[in-house]
């Protein structure tokens, strides 16, 4: 009896190290399985960003090249077509003023569609340059703000830039948004208002970021407010649509546009960008 004891118990010290040595190769197994699976989500991780990389890229060098096409047929054709016809306008101001009599008034008002024409050249210039030169330099948003205001104007415009609070980086697609709508609000103060003067404050604020452009122009707020309700509305030719493109800019990123009379005595246009700015896919949603 003592023996077949021994044995039994010799028997299940053998099955408990046994066991236990299972055990630990079952367990070795279950923590190589998990390092594989975290290395495999790691690798589809860097594979799933290489690829979206990858994709950015190719979207951006094909938004690349048609804008490159675009800015050609703008050069080749268009300015050409511009020129040409700001010449021929010369020509004729230069002989009907030499009639004198009444053909100088006309050649006065042939003066203005001259200075119209120049200006629609410098506007196409502008924008030639803006297809070529899509990306902006690396920069604070003020500093590129300080850029554009003595850059990308197509007439002797005084520009000021005013900063105020601490600036928080946005999203670029953000910042390059509202770039273009100063650009734009400084182009329509110099061409359409006749402004002289403008003045760019940028706030940063502990929940948003406010942008107003200011100018000493003769345009009338008023009018700005009911051409854009009428542009939004239906604009079928094509007139202040420039209006509605930067409100919904603003928009896009889940800001607000307003036009109001500015102390300078002309327009002025402020936008509004809420912090954290949302991705435009986001705006758009919380607008449907």
């Amino acid at each position: 009896m003592l023996a077949n004891q021994a044995a039994v118990a010799l028997h299940h010290t053998f099955l408990f190290h046994a066991a236990t040595t299972l055990r630990g190769r079952a367990e070795e197994l279950s923590e190589a399985a998990e390092r594989q699976a975290r290395d495999l989500a790691a690798r589809n991780a860097e594979l799933a960003e290489t690829q979206a990389r990858l994709f950015d890229a190719m979207r951006r060098q094909a938004l690349d090249d048609e804008r490159h096409r675009i800015a050609r047929e703008l050069h080749d054709s268009v300015t050409q077509y511009a020129l040409s016809a700001g010449m021929t306008v010369e020509v004729c101001r230069a002989e009907l003023a030499a009639l004198g009599g009444p053909a100088a008034g006309i050649a006065e008002r042939l003066a203005e569609a001259k200075d119209l024409n120049r200006q629609a050249v410098e506007r196409l210039r502008a924008s030639i340059y803006a297809l070529h030169h899509t990306e902006e330099p690396p920069g604070p948003l003020p500093v590129l703000l300080e850029r554009l205001s003595v850059v990308h104007l197509p007439t002797a415009l005084d520009v000021r830039v005013q900063v105020q609070g601490s600036p928080v980086p946005l999203r670029p697609r953000a910042e390059q948004s509202v770039l273009r709508l100063t650009g734009e609000a400084l182009f329509n103060a110099a061409t359409h208002g006749t402004a002289s003067r403008a003045l760019v404050r940028l706030r940063y604020l502990p929940d948003a970021v406010v942008l107003t452009v200011s100018d000493d122009g003769a345009g009338d707020p008023a009018h700005l407010r009911r051409a854009l309700r009428l542009s939004r509305a239906a604009d079928l030719s094509g007139r202040h649509r420039g209006l509605a493109n930067m409100v919904a800019t603003a928009e896009e990123f889940g800001g607000a546009l307003t036009i109001r009379r500015s102390r300078m005595g002309g327009i002025l246009l402020r936008v509004d960008i809420p912090l954290p700015v949302r991705a435009a896919q986001e705006a758009a949603a919380d607008g449907l």
